[in-house]
């Protein structure tokens, strides 16, 4: 049997013209039809590259040096290269012209759906500092606590990442500065290997409308040392800090919370408001991290939805309440639907703290809860649907179907799954109107979209 061939084997070095990007950032460019995917490369861009990897129909290189730069090649604000800002080096123009391709070409090339309009990706004003939220590893060098991000594919923290760009500034100051006050009195960092040490992780949460903060110490044992010093002069030094919170996590784990928390000093939650709504955030909640964009997100799926006052809607994968809540402010009744119970629990509270009356919350598969209230006789005339990246079960989808909403809003944070279910939802007696790209998370190739479907009228 003959060995297939490629123009180029690993560890050639070749001078390459690029002329696309992937869906995650990547340059693409091509030797005799053949690509090669190189990172930090844009199009239009002439570089030496060397091949790291020569599959049989693309390849995978590696910059060694750029031989002219695109106008679009902006100099990246952070240096560290942890993985978690891929496209840094690019202009935010492109960085949003990349994501409305790759909703376009998705919704064409899986979902066939070429007629449909996409409208221009919203982005952000200041793509810069908008996490509301990080979880950074603690480790040890030469006797003093070190705080960053692991390496690419690695456990090794990445030293002098004393700011991130993309978080809240106030984030990386406190981060910092309990990092300084944990050393100077004596805690140790956790150790992967011999599983001892105290501290192994720092996690800060802000609220972006109210800014308020809270802490949370992941550590091994029980026991902080000086813990009540570290309470005192992070208060001090941060009259945001609302809460702080220990987590204890005694296992040996990639998984960073364990299941015993803790309040050290102040309030067990902190607050901040999407809108008109105001949300309590636990350090176990899932809140988006990204406070600006998600009104805008909101807002776009309320408008998608068109509920009337006397319409029942259904937000399955329904989280603490956000989208839920933003649609009893306009529906009859709001049915939420959530897989994890500590949700369901923040869901009716976050009901509660607003006065909302009209949204009930229940812990659940939706694939199953959805055809019981079938039975029941409940009969939504709106489905939002809000899934993780893998998107919705097969048969989530069918239990939508079978209760025959006369809209469905589905919110995506990965066009290729959302494609995928509107090409089902299409055969299945539904109409996709309108999508609306979102930029969610600048700097990073995510990119969010809500999606307005209506129920076909037959004739």
């Amino acid at each position: 049997m003959a060995k297939h061939t490629t123009p180029v084997n690993k560890n050639d070095t070749i001078t390459l013209t690029f002329e696309d990007l992937t869906h995650e950032g990547n340059g693409v460019g091509k030797i005799d039809g053949y690509p090669l995917f190189v990172p930090n490369v844009l199009p239009g861009e002439e570089a030496i590259v060397k091949v790291v990897k020569a599959n049989k129909n693309f390849g995978f290189g590696k910059l060694l040096e750029l031989k002219n730069e695109s106008p679009d090649r902006v100099t990246a604000t952070c240096h560290v290269h942890c993985g978690g800002c891929q496209l840094q080096h690019m202009s935010y123009k492109l960085q949003l012209e990349m994501k409305q391709n790759q909703v376009k070409n998705v919704m064409k090339k899986v979902a066939h759906l070429d007629h449909v309009p996409i409208h221009t990706i919203i982005g952000m004003e200041n793509p810069f500092h908008y996490r509301n939220k990080v979880q950074i590893p603690v480790g040890e060098k030469n006797g003093e606590l070190i705080t960053g991000f692991y390496q690419k594919r690695s456990h090794r923290i990445l030293e002098n990442m004393d700011t991130c760009t993309i978080q809240d500034e106030l984030i990386n100051e406190i981060i910092n500065v309990t990092r300084q006050i944990a050393n100077r009195i004596g805690v140790k960092a956790y150790n992967e290997e011999k599983h001892n040490g105290e501290l192994r992780h720092i996690m800060v949460r802000t609220g972006h409308a109210t800014n308020e903060a809270m802490v949370v110490l992941v550590t091994r044992t029980d026991k902080l040392p000086n813990k009540d010093v570290l309470i005192q002069e992070l208060t001090e030094k941060f009259p945001q800090i609302r809460s702080i919170i220990q987590n204890v996590n005694e296992k040996r784990t990639s998984v960073i919370l364990g299941d015993k928390t803790k309040v050290l000093w102040g309030e067990e939650y902190i607050y901040d408001k999407i809108g008109d709504i105001k949300f309590a955030i636990s350090a176990k909640s899932f809140y988006q991290v990204n406070p600006v964009q998600t009104k805008t997100l909101y807002d776009k799926a309320l408008e998608y939805a068109k509920i009337g006052s006397d319409d029942v809607v259904i937000d399955a994968y329904c989280g603490i309440g956000t989208i839920s809540l933003f649609l009893a402010q306009k529906a009859k009744k709001v049915y939420g639907i959530e897989v994890v119970p500590e949700a369901i629990n923040d869901a009716k509270m976050n009901a509660q703290l607003n006065g909302i009356t009209n949204a009930e919350f229940h812990v659940g598969e939706a694939e199953k809860v959805m055809p019981r209230w079938k039975e029941k006789g409940i009969k939504p005339d709106v489905i939002v649907v809000d899934p993780p990246r893998k998107g919705c079960e097969v048969d989530f989808l069918q239990a939508m179907i079978d209760m025959q909403p006369n809209r469905i809003v589905y919110v995506s944070c990965n066009p290729s799954t959302l494609a995928r279910d509107l090409r089902i939802l299409e055969d299945s007696g539904y109409e996709t109107k309108e999508v609306q790209p979102v930029d969610m998370f600048p700097q990073t190739p995510h990119v969010e979209a809500v999606t307005w479907l209506e129920k076909r009228v037959s004739n």
